[in-house]
C-alpha cells in the first residue's frame, strides 16, 4: 500500500537531477491538497537530495493566489460561483508557473490567498533561485479546458487526492465556518457551489500520475504521519 513516506521519496526524486521541477497537486475542495503540500514541505525540507543545500530547496505555491478578486467576479457576475474554473486566472497561474521552471530569475514572487479576507494577495510568496522542487496544489489541474491545459504542461507529476465524500464534507463545512461563514451558510455551499466544483473534478481523477489513497490523507489531517522524523530516516546511511 502507498506511504507518506513513499510519497516522500517520490517527490523528492523529481528534483534529483538538479533541475527545477514542479509537483502538481489536485483535488476536490476539502480533499486536502493544502495538507498534503504543507506536510511534503515539512518533511522534505531538511532532507534534499544528494548535493543540493537544504535551506529553501523545496517551496510550496498554491493555486488560490490566483483567485479573481471579489470586485471582478462582482463585474462579470460571478461571485455566487466563487471557486469554478471560469473564476480563476488560469493563464496568469500556468505563466508564474512558466516563469518557475524557466529558472531564470533570482527570485520569483507568487500571490497568496488570505482565507479570513477570502482575497488573492500579489507578491506573497517569494520563491528563491535555489528552489528545485516547487509544490502547487489546485482543483482544476487536470481539467481537460484549454485555459487550464497549459498550467498542466507545466508540472513534471500530478497528483490527486481524495477523501470518502461524508469526511471532505464535514472538513469543508468546518472550514468554512472557521473563517467566517454562519453555519447553514457553510452547509449551503459546500453542498452547493462546492459539491458541483467536486463533481468537475472527480472526473478528471483518471488523468493523475498518481493517486493518493484516502487512508494516507486521512492520517495527516489527523496528525498522526507529521510526528514521525521523515529526514531522520531519509539520512541515515548517507
Amino acid at each position: 500500500m502507498l506511504t507518506f513516506a513513499a510519497l516522500v521519496d517520490r517527490a523528492r526524486a523529481l528534483a534529483d537531477g538538479g533541475h527545477r521541477a514542479v509537483l502538481g497537486i489536485a483535488g476536490a475542495p476539502g480533499a486536502g491538497k493544502s495538507t498534503l503540500a504543507e506536510a511534503l514541505l515539512a518533511a522534505l525540507a531538511p532532507a534534499p537530495p544528494p548535493g543540493l543545500p537544504a535551506p529553501g530547496w523545496v517551496a510550496h505555491v498554491p493555486m488560490d493566489g490566483f483567485h479573481l478578486a471579489d470586485r471582478e467576479l462582482d463585474r462579470l457576475g460571478l461571485r455566487d460561483r466563487k471557486g469554478a474554473p471560469d473564476t480563476f486566472d488560469p493563464l496568469g497561474y500556468a505563466a508564474l508557473l512558466r516563469r518557475l521552471r524557466d529558472d531564470t530569475d533570482d527570485v520569483v514572487y507568487a500571490p497568496g490567498f488570505a482565507r479570513d479576507l477570502e482575497q488573492p494577495l500579489a507578491g506573497a510568496i517569494g520563491v528563491p533561485r535555489v528552489a528545485r522542487l516547487i509544490l502547487t496544489e489546485g482543483n482544476y489541474l487536470l481539467l481537460d479546458d484549454p485555459r487550464w491545459r497549459q498550467a498542466r504542461t507545466m508540472c513534471d507529476e500530478i497528483w490527486f487526492v481524495e477523501l470518502p465524500d461524508d469526511e471532505r464534507l464535514r472538513r469543508l463545512i468546518a472550514r468554512h465556518v472557521r473563517f467566517g461563514k454562519a453555519e447553514p451558510d457553510a452547509v449551503a455551499w459546500a453542498t452547493g457551489t462546492d459539491e458541483r466544483n467536486a463533481a468537475l473534478i472527480a472526473a478528471t481523477r483518471d488523468r493523475a500520475d498518481l493517486v493518493v489513497p484516502a487512508a494516507v490523507m486521512l492520517r495527516l489531517a489527523d496528525g498522526a504521519e507529521l510526528t514521525r522524523p521523515w529526514h531522520s530516516r531519509r539520512r541515515v546511511g548517507r
